[in-house]
């Protein structure tokens, strides 16, 4: 946004920004993890990784830029919400830098897999190396979890501001706030009773894929001038 209330980037960037932000997430989670790792099947997945190994770095890469396109999405949304409630708006800001943190920071066990199935250390069999890059394997969905606790807390900050905002749909900050719940289920689940979290993924992820993408959708459409002119009101 320009003039009243300027910002890094504008409303339709910032939505463009967030579905690309989606869309990566879902071809590194769903498309190469997804159709590479076979649940229980360690042999299996150590040769589809082998086999599949630029997907794999794709996957990597998609991850890594996702968390890239965090960064401006932050800006945006602390300078977007905080005329609602600065302090708010500011731990919500604290709260997403923690997850991009913690999972870019993650990569490195994806990372690990590769550098593990690839190595010829004196004494290493391959049985010893499907076990490591399973070992790591299961430290990267216990860190994804982690950090999605931190963004579960996040959506919640950012779905009471704009529901309190009154220049953004009400449903929105509801839809925002469920997928904080939604966030905060699954990874609590992980941590306390893994088979339950099986059970509950991924339909308990459904609430933050919808709310999320209404959002990023309503950004990207979203009527700028009139936007803006509401936010500097309520500043002035």
């Amino acid at each position: 946004m320009t003039g009243h209330h300027p910002t890094l980037i504008s409303a339709r960037a910032a939505g463009a920004i967030y579905l690309a932000i989606i869309g990566l997430g879902l071809f590194g989670e769903a498309f190469v993890r997804g159709s590479l790792v076979v649940s229980g099947d360690v042999a299996t997945t150590a040769n589809n990784i082998l086999g599949s190994q630029p997907l794999w770095r794709m996957g990597i890469a998609s991850d890594v830029l996702m968390h890239v396109l965090d960064v401006p999405l932050i800006v945006f949304f602390y300078l977007l919400l905080r005329p609602v409630s600065q302090p708010i708006a500011l731990l919500a800001t604290f709260f997403n830098i923690v997850q991009t943190c913690v999972l870019a920071g993650n990569k490195l066990t994806l990372v690990a897999v590769l550098t593990v199935l690839g190595s010829s250390a004196p004494g290493l069999t391959p049985t010893d190396s499907y076990a490591l890059a399973s070992l790591a394997l299961g430290l990267h969905g216990y860190g994804f979890g982690i950090g999605l606790i931190f963004f579960g807390l996040t959506c919640l900050a950012r779905g009471y501001l704009i529901f309190r905002s009154g220049y953004i749909p009400r449903a929105l900050g509801v839809l925002l706030g469920l997928a904080g719940v939604s966030y905060l289920i699954n990874s609590f689940a992980l941590l306390l009773s893994p088979s339950l979290a099986a059970i509950l993924f991924p339909a308990v992820l459904l609430p933050a894929f919808v709310g999320e993408l209404l959002l990023s959708l309503w950004l990207l459409f979203a009527n700028e001038r009139a936007l803006q002119q509401r936010i500097a009101d309520l500043e002035s």
